[in-house]
């Protein structure tokens, strides 16, 4: 998915909206006294969808290219776009997913394509052509919290029927194959693009469940039309 900034962004808004729709109850003086007082059940705010945008790149040296991307954080909030996650691959740990939420896409579009984003990009040595995907996110669990997450990129025929055969599968099926449901996305330039993230809680299972033959039977039941693009990330430290 790959979370902590997310979260701090969901307990804010939750804090936020409690503050705004329980401003203070009035006592009603006809009210019998001797009844018990209604108890009131808090409530998770209701989830609305966001964009994201994700750059994958290569780097010559973690640390260096960190440092490099903090500087770089003001014009990248004057863009509208904050700090997700990085996280770096399981193969190659100088491989990175950075995600960011994105206000506005065209705006986050024209950072990307700022030639001054090229050049911050080389002086923290990143050493690969940077590949940027935009997502509007549908579903978020807003708990997600494991060190180390998996990201599934594939497109689809149809996403309705898609989707409603990743429900029926259902996240059950999924916990026994050592994964958490973090996020479903579909791309903003082809809504037919649909990317996972699960959080890991057993690396072995989740390994073994993504290369099964059953996984692979159903996509192609759910209408699956490409190579799943299948990475295994650890959150950047």
């Amino acid at each position: 998915m790959m979370k902590k900034s997310l979260l701090s962004i969901s307990l804010l808004a939750m804090l936020l909206l409690a503050a705004f729709t329980n401003p203070g109850k009035k006592t009603n003086p006809t009210t019998d006294s001797s009844k018990p007082a209604a108890v009131e059940t808090s409530r998770r705010p209701e989830f609305t969808p966001f964009d994201v945008m994700e750059v994958n790149l290569t780097v010559k040296d973690y640390s260096a290219w960190k440092k490099g991307f903090e500087d770089d954080s003001v014009a990248r909030k004057a863009s509208g776009l904050e700090l997700v996650a990085v996280g770096r691959s399981a193969g190659n740990p100088n491989n990175l997913m950075i995600v960011l939420t994105a206000s506005e896409v065209q705006k986050a579009k024209d950072f990307a394509a700022n030639p001054r984003l090229k050049e911050a990009m080389q002086n923290s040595g990143v050493i690969s052509k940077p590949d940027m995907n935009y997502f509007h996110v549908v579903r978020f669990n807003p708990d997600a919290h494991e060190k180390q997450w998996v990201a599934v990129t594939h497109k689809v025929k149809d996403y309705d029927v898609w989707l409603k055969a990743f429900d029926a599968e259902g996240s059950a099926n999924r916990a026994a194959r050592g994964l958490a449901d973090v996020l479903v996305a579909r791309g903003v330039d082809d809504p037919n693009t649909v990317q996972l993230v699960f959080d890991i809680t057993d690396m072995d299972k989740a390994k073994a469940g993504m290369a099964s033959e059953d996984l692979k039977k159903v996509m192609r039941s759910a209408g699956v039309v490409s190579a799943p693009k299948i990475e295994f990330y650890t959150d950047g430290e």
